[in-house]
């Protein structure tokens, strides 16, 4: 049975945030607003939620998943970064880019890119997710919502719960997001390079 949240975009009730966190905490799949889409995400360190997100997602473990953060300082538990790369993550975080950085110990080795050992990371800017991430005193492992032939992703809440009924265990109503996904920005090489033009601007990080 999926439940269905309404959370305000602006202030989120903080028992609606808690109890979303306990089913996160729980194994649970749960759809949530961020700065672009809607995205899937679940417990870090859950095989089995990791391996149903997958399903949902029509992705194998080839596909890229990203690590969800609260700040700079997590992304740098989660991944090495050295001064260069630092200095554009801080100009374009929080906000709706993901990065590509080589994946430290503490990343699970099925998440991290089979052949290449990085991992993508975000520090989203929506106050849903920024006060799910510190009720959960940990990253959130998401992928864009787009489901099996699709080629847009899903943004308006009530379609999501159409698309999703029974699939997921929660959806979180937080508004309609943006059509864009998030802009990808590959810093695990000598020079950024952008993989996919989403909704951040690549010229603050002079791409």
């Amino acid at each position: 049975m999926t439940q269905f949240f309404q959370i305000h975009p602006v202030n989120p009730q903080a028992r609606l945030i808690k109890q979303a966190a306990q089913i996160i905490h729980g194994g649970g799949i749960v759809a949530v607003p961020t700065d672009s889409c809607y995205a899937l995400v679940c417990h870090l360190d859950d095989k089995q939620a990791v391996e149903r997100l997958r399903r949902i997602r029509g992705i194998d473990e080839k596909h890229h998943l990203t690590l969800l953060c609260r700040d700079l300082s997590e992304i740098g538990v989660y991944a090495r970064v050295d001064n260069r790369q630092f200095r554009l993550l801080k100009a374009a975080t929080p906000g709706p880019f993901t990065f590509i950085l080589e994946a430290t110990r503490c990343v699970p080795r099925r998440l991290s890119h089979p052949s290449r050992k990085t991992i993508g990371l975000r520090v989203p800017e929506n106050a849903i997710i920024e006060m799910l991430l510190a009720e959960l005193d940990q990253p959130l492992l998401g992928t864009t919502l787009i489901l099996p032939g699709d080629e847009e992703p899903l943004t308006e809440p009530d379609l999501v719960r159409e698309r999703l009924d029974k699939q997921v265990d929660l959806i979180i109503d937080g508004g309609a997001c943006s059509f864009e996904p998030t802009t990808v920005v590959d810093l695990s090489g000598a020079d950024a390079e952008l993989v996919r033009r989403g909704r951040g601007d690549p010229a603050i990080l002079g791409l």
